[in-house]
Order: C-alpha cells, then sequence, then structure tokens
C-alpha cells in the first residue's frame, strides 16, 4: 500500500480521518497517539508483516538506551553507553543493507566464491535508524526534553513519514504530538491540497517522463550501444523524473501530516533552481543534509581545522551519504563525485568571494550547477558501474553523436521503446531520443526554473517547517498563492480527479529502495 494507490487514497487515508475525528467529537483525545501509533504499525506491516517484529525493536531498544542516558551521571560511562546504542543500530542497518554488498566485494578481491542468502532489505531501516541515532546523540549532548514511551514511538512510526522521511528531529515532533488538537478544517483543507499537488506530481509528471528514461537506463545495462543524444536524453529524462518523484512524495507526506494538524519540516525546495552545488544541498532532501551536518561532518571537525580538514570531512561526509543510498560501487561514485563538486564549490567561494552578481554569471552557474547534478545521476541510477561507464562513455562523445543505435544482440533501441514512439526519425537514426520525450523535458525544465514550488504556493499558511531562516521567498505574482476559496477548490479538485484518471497502476517511489 503506497501513497498513489486506490487503497490508500480511498479506503486507508479516509478511514484514518475519519476515526482520528470520531475520537474527537467523543471526547477521546488521550488516545489520539495510540490511535495513531496503531494506524501506522498498520500501514507499516501492510508491506511485509515479517519487519514488524524488527520496528518494534528498534522502537523499544532505543529508547531504552536513550533513558539509560539521561539517567547516567558519568561522563564515561554515557559514551560507552551511546557507544553501544550506536553500534547496535548500525549493526542492524549493516546487516541488513550492506551484507551483500561485502560479499560480493570479497568475492571479487580474493576470487572467493562466498555465498550468503539473499537478504530483504526491511522498508525504511535507514529513516528510522538515522532518526533514532540522532535522538541518541542529543540525548548524551542533554538537548533533549524528556519524553513519555508512546509519544516516542509515534515520533519514530508516525505513517506519513515513516517510509521515506522525512527525517524528523525530536525538538519539531515532540511537541505537536503532545499537543494534539484534533481534526480542523483548515489543516484538513490545506493538507488536501498539498497532497494533491503531490499526487500530480508523482503520477503525472514524474510517471510520465519515467517511460523515456528507463528505457535508455535498461539498454545500456544490457549491453547496447548509446549515442551522444541517447545518453544526455535519457540521463535528463531521469534527472527529471527523480525530481518530481522526490518533490511529489514530500508533498504528499507533509500534506497528509498537516491533517492531522502536524507540521513536517521542509525536505525539497526547488533543488533545480540552485546555482552551485552547496546551494543544491541546501534544496536537496535538505532533512538528510541536516542530519549529515549535525550528526558527521560537524562531529568531524566541520571547518575548524582548516581548509584541507575541512575537505577531507567534506569528502568522507558525502561518501557515507552516497553508502546510505545503497550498498554499492555506483553510490560511493555518486557520492564522491558529490563531495568532489563541493570541494571545488568551496575553494572557488574562497578565492572568488564576492560570488556570482550578474544575471549571466547566475545563468552560466545555473548551467554548469544542473550539468554537473545530472551526470551525477547516472550513477545514482545505473544498476552497475559497467552501466555507469558505459552511459559515461557516451555522454561525453566515445560512441559518436549519430551512430547506429543497435545492441550486441543486434536490437535497435527504437525497437525498446516502441513503435509508438515519435521519432525525430533520420535526423537521429531511429533513436530513442523522440519528439514526445523531447517535448516533456523542455515543459518539465519549464516547471522546475520558473514555476513556484508547493511551499511557496501555500506561504500564507505554512504547510511545512523551514529548516533554514528565510528559504521559501516570495513569489513576485502573489495572486497564484493559494487561499481557501471556492475557485481553488475547483482548480485543486481538477488536478486531484486529473492524477486520479493517470492512475492506472500505482509505481512504487524512487526512494522507498534506500
Amino acid at each position: 500500500m503506497i501513497f498513489n494507490s486506490y487503497q490508500f487514497i480511498f479506503f486507508f487515508l479516509p478511514l484514518t480521518i475519519f476515526g482520528f475525528y470520531l475520537l474527537d467529537i467523543l471526547g477521546g483525545r488521550r488516545f489520539f497517539v495510540y490511535f495513531l501509533i496503531g494506524v501506522s504499525l498498520f500501514f507499516y506491516g501492510y508491506w511485509n508483516p515479517v519487519y514488524l517484529g524488527l520496528l518494534l525493536f528498534s522502537v523499544i531498544f532505543n529508547y531504552g538506551i536513550g533513558e539509560l542516558l539521561s539517567r547516567v551521571v558519568s561522563k564515561a560511562k554515557s559514551k560507552l553507553v551511546l557507544c553501544f546504542g550506536v553500534t547496535v543500530n548500525l549493526g542492524l542497518l549493516s546487516y541488513y543493507k550492506y551484507t551483500d554488498f561485502f560479499i560480493g566485494t570479497v568475492n571479487g578481491l580474493l576470487d572467493s566464491d562466498l555465498t550468503f542468502q539473499y537478504i530483504l532489505l526491511p522498508l525504511a531501516i535507514s529513516f528510522f535508524t538515522f532518526q533514532q541515532i540522532s535522538y541518541l546523540v542529543d540525548v548524551f549532548r542533554g538537548d533533549v526534553k524528556k519524553a513519555g514511551f508512546m509519544h516516542y514511538f509515534l515520533f519514530v512510526t508516525f505513517f506519513p513519514q515513516l517510509i521515506a522521511g522525512p527525517i524528523v528531529h525530536h525538538k519539531e515532533m515532540l511537541p505537536q504530538f503532545e499537543g494534539l488538537r484534533g481534526i480542523r478544517i483548515t489543516n484538513l483543507s490545506i493538507g488536501v491540497t498539498v497532497f494533491a499537488i503531490g499526487l500530480f506530481k508523482k503520477v503525472v509528471l514524474a510517471d510520465g517522463i519515467a517511460v523515456y528514461s528507463t528505457p535508455v537506463f535498461d539498454f545500456a545495462e544490457s549491453g547496447g550501444v548509446l549515442t551522444f543524444f541517447d545518453a544526455w536524453f535519457g540521463s535528463i529524462a531521469y534527472s527529471l523524473q527523480l525530481y518530481f518523484d522526490f518533490s511529489g512524495y514530500s508533498d504528499m507526506a507533509i500534506g497528509m501530516a498537516r491533517m492531522f494538524g502536524i507540521r513536517l519540516p521542509l525536505n525539497f525546495n526547488s533543488p533545480y533552481k540552485a546555482l552551485s552545488i552547496i546551494d543544491f544541498w541546501r534544496r536537496w532532501h535538505m532533512t538528510l543534509s541536516r542530519f549529515l551536518r549535525d550528526y558527521l561532518y560537524i562531529p568531524l571537525g566541520g571547518g575548524r581545522k582548516g581548509s584541507v580538514r575541512r575537505y577531507i570531512n567534506l569528502m568522507v561526509t558525502m561518501i557515507l551519504g552516497g553508502l546510505w543510498h545503497g550498498a554499492g560501487g555506483t553510490f560511493l561514485l555518486w557520492g564522491g563525485m558529490h563531495g568532489s563538486y563541493l570541494l571545488i564549490n568551496h575553494w572557488w567561494r574562497s578565492v572568488f568571494k564576492k560570488g556570482v552578481q550578474s544575471n549571466i554569471g547566475r545563468s552560466i552557474a545555473w548551467v554548469i550547477t544542473m550539468l554537473s547534478v545530472v551526470v551525477a545521476w547516472v550513477p545514482f541510477r545505473a544498476e552497475s558501474m559497467e552501466g555507469t561507464m558505459a552511459f559515461f562513455r557516451a555522454m561525453f562523445g566515445g560512441n559518436g553523436l549519430l551512430r547506429s543505435h543497435i545492441s550486441e544482440g543486434g536490437i535497435a533501441l527504437a525497437e525498446v521503446i516502441g513503435s509508438s514512439s515519435i521519432s525525430f526519425g533520420a535526423m537521429f537514426n531511429e533513436g530513442i531520443v523522440s519528439g514526445k520525450g523531447a517535448a516533456w523535458i523542455l515543459v518539465l525544465l519549464l516547471f522546475v526554473v520558473w514555476l513556484p514550488n508547493t511551499q511557496q504556493i501555500m506561504r500564507r499558511y505554512k504547510p511545512a517547517l523551514q529548516i533554514y531562516k528565510n528559504e521559501i521567498k516570495r513569489m513576485d505574482y502573489l495572486w497564484l498563492e493559494w487561499r481557501p476559496l471556492g475557485l481553488w477548490a475547483i482548480f485543486y479538485s481538477l488536478v486531484f480527479m486529473f492524477a486520479m484518471f493517470n492512475l492506472s497502476s500505482a509505481s512504487e517511489f524512487l526512494y522507498f529502495q534506500f
């Protein structure tokens, strides 16, 4: 059951809202937390009940470690308790997420033939593990107000953010859970609107461009020879697919939480408008960036010990951030590429302190940033290093611009896409680059560059918590800002209906695999 499924939209979510409302009118507010925990566990268990035990163990274990940390007076003993708690968390995460990668690496290095039963990755383990590690560290630092077990339980399992974030912070969420008030019509209308926008992004925009990105990567992985135009077409299409997929998920999570009067932190803030890689990481997966900064980069020393140490810390942080996304050389490469980008960006800022001022300079900065991000998405998406290298070779002209798209098996790339593609024909030699796909790319690029984001449209009502000050800029066209009026209700009802008409089959969000 996923957010963009009929079961969720027409059964789970309405019944949950109705149950919450019913508790309120019957005077059962003291049961709000229990109710939300119950529906969240049902939601998680619907995927695979086997891993409910793991989630329950993680919650109980970490709450117990937090209680122990709050009572231990000795700093030395507190460090031992913290190290034990973090080790158990990382041990579980490593076992489920990295065992296969480790065995494969050992087999490759030693030419051995070690075997191990394939381990199914528990849903959301990366998210709820990082969330609880941050809680333990803050208890150790003395930054945590004592929380009751049930509020802590809901803090970890709250279903809108459980599966793919945002990675919430206890200071943001626990006070809200302690002050639950029930369903309010304003919160419900705001939440439904944000949810509808997110559903449209996922179902119409992300899934719409996916049909052009997926075949290109599959073709490269199968040994097919891509050309320059094929590779750039596929990588840009995937960059837009991932953008709207993750942005759509983030909106839907924020919208659902707001229906219950809860404001989740902003996790996505127009990252493709960034003029530098530093700015990009302040806008993309913002709660993960915050976690890596606060609990890895700064403890490593941050930028306090000179520029060389700062660059090392940045690279280590980004490589580990890459590994957090997945166990494999492709994710290591992706993290290393972004680490290198950040090193160059910080060095550039240290030399040219004034930064970009002119419109031409800003345009050039945007192009360089976007090209860097698009290139780095290739290993993020590719299934193997071989596929990544094949893609890079094509992107940088190694296979020519307009050669025949014939794989080693003799299958033309146009056949992989299907004869229904509107091809540029002779001009692009019957390739993947199609008129319809190119039009999709142009339209979506205009969306991400020129249109306001969801938080700007809903700015008056602040549906999400802001991580950084002044991160939601006011729009130039104030008439586009949402208001709880009939005209806006009609418009977003049409947006929702259009998304539902395109919901022929529910596709998983891309970040569910992490």
